[in-house]
């Protein structure tokens, strides 16, 4: 094990299912991982979306799934009615996504290989005008979030229909990220959602914000961190995508000057 962030508590925020991964890459490098999700994760509470999809599973060409969270709230269930339709083309945002959906036994699997968000999904050959036209999508996500996806394949003339099978919320409070923050015991955060930075923006009291404007900030997207931004949050750290990148720039940031 190797020790370059030996003594620093950094906080992963990651919904509690997708969190252990960089949290142990953490640990391997000497961090201690504090894990405390920004978003909660349950069930859709209107389940008649996700069933008439199934029911109209074979009509579809193509299934988008935002996330490992998307696979997770729905392959159960559709695989527990039927099997997966050999002349559906499973569609993935992210890497974490086609090993959920290879687990189910879905493999080949489009993603995009570098940057992991829906402009980088709609640069895929396979979802350009000329392929999509006429056909149907089904979009598995959760309640809320961005229309990009939806909106630009329809401009593309498909027909896209978007399944809500989990929805998110914040965390009732933040009080251990707080009693961190208080103590000046927090040396880093990993955020990988605008929702989940708005969540904690909004749960802390002014001296944990205070104290978050002085702690470095690591994200993986420039949505993220311009958001952060936005928020009087100066501290930020611009990652390479997915835990890799997040790590790579953890184990590269120059502590001293923290």
């Amino acid at each position: 094990m190797t020790a370059l962030l030996r003594g620093r508590k950094i906080a992963v925020t990651r919904p509690r299912a997708q969190a252990s991964s960089l949290a142990a890459l953490i640990a391997e490098q000497g961090g201690e991982p504090v894990i405390f999700p920004l978003l909660e994760i349950s069930p859709a509470a209107d389940t008649a979306p996700l069933l008439s999809a199934i029911a109209d599973l074979d009509s579809y060409a193509l299934a988008v799934f935002i996330s490992p969270n998307a696979v997770a709230f729905s392959l159960p269930i559709i695989l527990a009615r039927r099997k997966w339709p050999a002349g559906l083309q499973a569609v993935a945002i992210g890497q974490g996504s086609v090993a959920a959906l290879a687990a189910y036994g879905i493999e080949h699997t489009l993603a995009p290989s570098e940057r992991f968000d829906s402009e980088a999904v709609l640069e895929l050959p396979a979802l350009q005008r000329q392929h999509v036209a006429g056909k149907r999508v089904v979009i598995f996500r959760g309640n809320g979030g961005r229309e990009l996806l939806a909106d630009t394949l329809r401009a593309r003339a498909a027909e896209v229909d978007c399944v809500g099978c989990y929805q998110r919320s914040a965390p009732g409070d933040a009080a251990p990220l707080q009693a961190l923050l208080h103590a000046g015991e927090l040396d880093a955060l990993t955020v990988s959602s605008s929702e989940g930075l708005r969540n904690l923006v909004d749960l802390l009291d002014g001296a944990a914000r205070d104290a978050l404007r002085h702690t470095p900030l690591f994200v993986p997207h420039r949505r993220i961190a311009d958001l952060a931004q936005e928020l009087g949050l100066p501290r930020v750290i611009l990652t390479g995508p997915a835990d890799a990148g997040i790590i790579a720039a953890l184990r590269t940031h120059d502590w001293r000057a923290a």
